[in-house]
């Protein structure tokens, strides 16, 4: 007797999607028949919504906590990391005024026509603008009355700053253009402020650097003992076809021992020494290069990476 098997078979059928209905941009913002809003119901919408002010609200929370731990280990007063621990270190360097309104098109050229008074005002401007603090005193925080006249005998009380009198620099002084119309440009150099940073001194007249200009030398060796701590400033052409004529300079060419250590006084100025190029040839570029002198402040000449010193080109018209 044989036994009949029975074969079933399972018939899959294939549905082929159906197109799906047109809808316009209004029935996207709504859709009345399932009460959808852009794609999602409200439900949906307040989960998202719910969930990314709590993602957001963690997030500025976290920066809040960060930003005040950071608030926490600053001083308004003074840096946490100075001198050898900073990354200014202990070498200031030197900068010049005026500048080119954007030195980033210009470079570092300081051009202009001595019979052109718009030309000449340009420049006067600049100068006007940067001096403005020096020559008003209650632009400065508290008015500048803690500012006194110094010099290398006076004491200071706490508080109390040295002022830098411009007024002294002549004929570097705005009553005069800066000497800019006569085709005798003056251009004001000064140090950058390190906190808590104390030069040391050239004022050895024995222990000179052998590279020392001639005219710095016989200057120092003129002056008092006291009256050498300073730290000088000279100017020289960059090379040897760049004639700068006589130059002069005010401040008895220098930055004086008084004015430092900088701590962030209120209303301190940066002393200035005014450099007063007196008969510079006209209608020739002239490379010029400033440099300040101390044991302390590193010497790099060159045109890049500059240090304790300063490049520009005059170009009198």
């Amino acid at each position: 007797m044989s036994k009949e098997k029975k074969v079933s078979r399972v018939v899959t059928t294939y549905e082929f999607p159906s197109k799906p209905e047109k809808r316009t941009f209004g029935q996207f913002i709504f859709d009345k028949d399932t009460g959808y809003v852009c794609g999602r119901s409200t439900k949906n919408w307040g989960q998202l919504m719910l969930f990314y002010l709590a993602f957001y609200v963690v997030l500025a929370a976290l920066f809040t906590i960060c930003m005040q731990t950071l608030l926490a280990t600053m001083n308004h007063q003074f840096p946490k990391w100075q001198l050898d621990a900073s990354l200014i270190g202990t070498s200031p360097g030197l900068a010049y005024r005026p500048m080119p309104d954007d030195p980033d098109i210009s470079g570092t050229v300081i051009e202009y026509r001595a019979a052109n008074k718009s030309d000449v005002k340009q420049w006067v401007n600049r100068l006007d603008n940067f001096l403005a603090p020096y020559r008003d005193h209650e632009l400065l925080p508290g008015g500048g009355k803690n500012q006194v006249p110094c010099d290398f005998d006076t004491k200071l009380n706490p508080g109390q700053v040295c002022e830098v009198d411009v007024k002294q620099f002549t004929p570097c002084t705005s009553e005069q253009g800066y000497s800019y119309n006569k085709s005798a440009p003056c251009i004001f150099v000064k140090l950058n402020k390190i906190y808590g940073w104390l030069p040391e001194f050239y004022d050895d007249v024995d222990d000179l650097p052998e590279d020392m200009p001639t005219d710095l030398v016989d200057h120092i060796k003129s002056l008092k003992p006291k009256d050498r701590q300073q730290v000088w400033v000279s100017c020289k052409g960059l090379s040897d076809s760049d004639d700068i004529g006589p130059v002069e300079y005010s401040n008895s060419r220098g930055f004086p021992s008084f004015y430092y250590p900088y701590t962030n006084q209120q209303g301190y100025l940066s002393p200035l020494v005014a450099v007063h190029f007196a008969r510079p040839p006209v209608k020739t570029a002239i490379n010029v290069e400033c440099r300040a002198w101390a044991k302390n402040v590193m010497y790099r000449g060159g045109h890049r990476d500059r240090r304790g010193s300063i490049h520009f080109v005059l170009l009198i018209e």
